[in-house]
């Protein structure tokens, strides 16, 4: 991957919007790439629009919906444990004048479809929910979301259902008609391909506005020279992850069921805040809390070892405050501070979860010790 990305900076570095030679092929880098991703959902190429990551795609989405169909009503539905590219652009909608429903979470970080079910009104347009949570590993109840939302376009209503698949690309099968989703957003960097490299599934015939103006790129959707080395080695990814998918997702489950049995064993008061279950959780995230231990204490002295987490979502790892994700799901104050997210991937051996498990043995309860004399109290 790492040498199709050269090839397109180095080699093929043509405009690809130019109708020169060098343009040409560069423009048949980008076919190349949305033909790869439209294979991977099953969905025609005509429908993968290119964007700068999944923060863009899921503006796009939420932003091009509201701007396109606000004429046929201004009721957004989404979740409580949605990315924050999604709750904070709601939110940011909602003092546009759109009006806003947050669907609360269970204990696991699940939305119940009934409550969507419930919450929709005449005037609804958009229903966003996302896969797979980026902090828990829950997957959502998406197709059962679906179903409900087609039903009622079925009647010849809106809403438009939009899910957020960046955590499940390659993970599970994303496929946007099973899901009966409209829109769909990806990320490459998720998928072992280049940073600042995104993309939007839109069905045909749903009408989105641009959220900026300039030129005719991506079918004038989103307009801008597009990216295209991290595109190209984004398709390559969408492409090989697909492939290697089952015996990838096999090796993960084994990996995370061993780190869970070390913490177990070695930490019994640890908390396992992630869905344990094949059935509704997805293997390369699992959430831990340790009470009594700050998150970001935990993380940075896993760092000074060479073994990098994080406290959440990469996007607010670096502020001190408890994940909104972990506190929609009722976590007690205690543990959802003490909380880091573990990430795994194809490259994840045994030898590295073992690693982490020695370390958090040895870590966590020296880290409770030193800060229970500030909390009056132990770390159970």
């Amino acid at each position: 991957m790492a040498e199709l990305v050269n090839h397109a900076m180095v080699t093929e570095f043509g405009n690809p919007s130019s109708l020169h030679e060098m343009g040409i092929r560069a423009e048949g880098l980008l076919k190349t790439a949305r033909e790869q991703l439209a294979s991977v959902l099953q969905v025609p190429a005509a429908e993968i629009y290119f964007t700068s990551g999944g923060t863009e795609a899921n503006n796009l989405a939420l932003r091009g919906a509201a701007r396109a169909l606000h004429r046929s009503g201004k009721h957004i539905i989404t979740s409580a444990v949605e990315h924050s590219s999604v709750l904070a652009t709601a939110r940011d909608l909602a003092g546009d004048g759109f009006q806003l429903t947050v669907i609360p979470v269970d204990k696991e970080g699940r939305v119940d479809p009934a409550d969507v079910a419930a919450a929709l009104r005449d005037d609804t347009i958009l229903v966003s929910i996302m896969l797979v949570n980026n902090e828990l590993g829950t997957v959502q109840p998406a197709a059962a979301i679906g179903e409900i939302t087609a039903a009622r376009r079925g009647s010849g209503r809106f809403p438009l259902f939009h899910v957020d698949a960046v955590q499940a690309l390659g993970k599970m099968a994303v496929r946007p008609r099973e899901l009966k989703a409209d829109l769909l957003t990806l990320s490459g960097h998720k998928i072992h391909g280049p940073k600042g490299a995104g993309a939007l599934y839109v069905r045909r015939g749903v009408r989105l506005l641009p959220m900026q103006t300039g030129g005719e790129q991506e079918q004038g959707l989103r307009p801008g020279t597009e990216n295209v080395p991290a595109i190209a080695g984004m398709g390559l990814a969408a492409q090989l992850a697909e492939d290697e998918r089952p015996q990838v997702t096999e090796k993960l489950w084994a990996l995370n069921r061993r780190l869970l049995a070390r913490v177990r064993e070695a930490l019994p008061w640890a908390h396992i805040n992630s869905p344990t279950d094949p059935e509704g959780a997805v293997p390369h995230i699992v959430n831990l809390g340790f009470p009594g231990v700050r998150g970001e204490t935990l993380v940075h002295a896993l760092a000074e070892e060479g073994i990098y987490v994080s406290t959440g979502s990469a996007c607010h790892s670096r502020q001190a405050r408890i994940s909104h994700v972990l506190e929609a799901a009722g976590l007690p104050a205690p543990v959802a501070q003490g909380s880091i997210r573990i990430s795994m991937g194809p490259f994840t051996t045994q030898e590295h979860v073992d690693a982490l498990a020695a370390a958090l043995a040895r870590l966590a309860p020296d880290l409770a010790a030193l800060a229970a004399p500030a909390r009056g109290g132990g770390a159970r």
